[in-house]
């Protein structure tokens, strides 16, 4: 028993003596292929607001908000007696157009009677052939001001442009309708599209990009039918936004709810070489992020600057050379008298 006792203390303390030996790997620049992970929302691919056209009293809101609607019914009604004073007008004004021209005509007649006898001039029937032409005028631009005020009787119906399910409302009955007020969001189900705000730095990664998913709010995951990435960045938040147009089996989600959009590595066009080192490679200690460097026969401990986690690993930008070796596991070669393997 003491002979065993004896074997095993030897062991540990051999043990104890030989030091850790690291595996080691060498930092290569190579271009890696990033895969993409963004935030979304649903929004539909055909959505319409339906504006007062002109100004009035909503009279009666007939819609709320989930209602289903069919293309031409109508949404609300507005106070329309100013509009139909104004066909009224329209009327009367071409009854007097209508008189004015037909008097013109008789002065005419009448006066080419007189020129053919010889008792007027030739300038009395050109001076009446001149009243005919702006009678006739007056009247054309008589109809055209009534074809208009009937035009703007029948905007204080507004209708629904297509079939469709009421987003939203914007106004209640009571309300003052100026022309340009949104009374009414609609948009067509079945047609749905993730839309993310891209950061304008991953465009050319978002352009290159394969194998693209999306993560409904179900947990189900579907591939879009077709992408789209608008040409300009928006100022302020320098972001571009990415449309991608989802396949019938996600009409079951709803306009506004939240998505995750991910996509498979991916190598932009000209894209630079990087140093990715895994994550056990790379010492995290409060504000410190440094990697083993095996310099000889021991290892120094180097303060580095990396990117975000990409999954398993992460880039070194800055503090590290390619071709450089390191420790594979940082914990472990900050061991005491820990070696390079």
């Amino acid at each position: 028993m003491k002979r065993a006792v004896l074997t095993l203390l030897l062991a540990t303390a051999a043990a104890v003596a030989e030091p850790p030996r690291v595996p080691t790997l060498v930092a290569t620049a190579t271009v890696h292929g990033a895969a993409l992970r963004f935030d979304g929302v649903l929004q539909p691919v055909r959505q319409a607001t339906v504006t007062a056209q002109v100004g009035g009293n909503v009279l009666a809101l007939r819609v709320k908000a989930g209602d289903v609607v069919r293309r031409g019914q109508p949404i609300a009604t507005l106070d329309g007696r100013e509009m139909r004073a104004g066909v009224a007008r329209g009327d009367a004004g071409i009854a007097q157009a209508d008189a004015a021209l037909r008097n013109a005509q008789l002065a005419l007649r009448r006066n080419e009677d007189l020129a053919r006898a010889g008792f007027v001039s030739t300038a009395a029937v050109d001076n009446a052939q001149t009243q005919v032409k702006a009678a006739l005028a007056g009247l054309a631009q008589a109809s055209a001001e009534r074809r208009l005020a009937a035009v703007a009787q029948g905007h204080t119906e507004l209708l629904a442009p297509f079939d469709g399910i009421v987003l939203a409302t914007h106004a209640e009955a009571g309300d003052l309708a100026l022309p340009g007020r949104a009374i009414a969001t609609l948009y067509e189900p079945g047609k749905l599209r993730a839309v993310v705000q891209l950061p304008a730095s991953r465009s050319a990664d978002a352009s290159a990009a394969m194998d693209i998913g999306v993560t409904l709010p179900d947990g189900r995951q579907v591939t879009p039918i077709s992408r789209e990435l608008l040409p300009g960045a928006d100022p302020v938040s320098q972001t571009i936004e990415w449309r991608l147009v989802l396949p019938a089996e996600a009409a079951s989600a709803r306009p506004g709810q939240a998505v995750t959009v991910r996509t498979g590595a991916t190598v932009a066009t000209g894209a630079p070489k990087r140093i990715v080192l895994p994550a056990a490679a790379i010492l995290r200690r409060g504000e410190l992020t440094a990697v083993y460097v095996a310099s000889g026969s021991r290892f120094v401990l180097r303060a580095v600057r990396v990117g975000p986690p990409v999954g398993d690993s992460a880039e070194v930008l800055a503090g590290l050379t390619a071709q450089e070796r390191v420790a594979a596991d940082a914990v472990r070669a900050g061991l005491a008298g820990a070696l390079p393997k």
